[in-house]
């Protein structure tokens, strides 16, 4: 399995509905995680809206992530969920930043 690590922004004013919404998280989003490949998925926020996003894939991020985007169930996520993110100019896909994994302790 192949570790990676993710991060993107909640826009500061947006926090509180962030955190609630994932606490609720529709049983279809998990399953499309699931069968893209997101296995012990975990998500960290600091004060100030950053999110590390962590996982373990058999196959790549950007594999990973194209698969689950491209679920209906997603999209319909997204659209319910507009606006909590920052969203670069590059779409919802450029908003999740791929980390350089720099050490590892088993």
């Amino acid at each position: 399995m192949r570790r990676v690590g993710f991060q993107m922004q909640v826009k500061k004013d947006r926090i509180a509905e962030y955190k609630e919404v994932h606490r609720q998280v529709w049983p279809e989003v998990c399953a499309a995680l699931t069968r893209h490949g997101w296995h012990r998925y975990s998500l960290f926020m600091n004060a100030d809206g950053l999110v590390f996003g962590y996982f373990e894939t058999a196959t790549n991020f950007a594999t990973a992530l194209d698969g689950f985007l491209a679920e209906e169930a997603t999209q319909r996520w997204g659209e319910a969920n507009e606006g909590l993110v920052e969203i670069p100019e590059g779409g919802p896909k450029d908003a999740l930043i791929e980390l350089e994994e720099v050490f590892h302790l088993d």
